[in-house]
């Protein structure tokens, strides 16, 4: 069975780091477009960041373009969300989610087929 699970969320203050990692089970990450998503309350989802199947080409939401960036480290089958220069408005609870038939990049999130069950990021002082 194909799953998702995501780590590393936690309650930080304006301007700290934190690293979110995204490990996959029953299947092999680096062969899938992977995508960082999130979800503030009363809002819809969003993409965050994207890594994609074919050439590691990445994508950036121009909110945390420059302030986050996404890996993979293939030996652990494992994405991660490095975010650095955290703003209260980052506040989400964020979700990494498998687009299997993605080559490129992909930024809907209704063309994911497997997610995570998310990880709560607060940013507050």
């Amino acid at each position: 069975q194909s799953q998702l699970a995501e780590s590393g969320g936690g309650l930080v203050q304006p301007g700290d780091s934190l690293r979110l990692a995204c490990a996959g089970s029953g299947f092999t990450l680096k062969y899938n477009t992977i995508g960082w998503f999130r979800q503030a309350p009363g809002k819809e989802r969003e993409v965050v960041a994207c890594i994609s199947s074919s050439d590691s080409t990445t994508y950036y939401a121009d909110s945390v373009k420059g302030r986050f960036t996404i890996s993979r480290d293939n030996a652990k089958n494992t994405v991660y969300l490095q975010m650095n220069s955290l703003k209260p408005e980052d506040t989400a609870v964020y979700y990494c989610g498998a687009d299997i038939e993605a080559m490129g990049i992909s930024m809907i999130s209704d063309e994911y087929n497997y997610w995570g069950q998310g990880t709560q990021v607060t940013v507050s002082s």
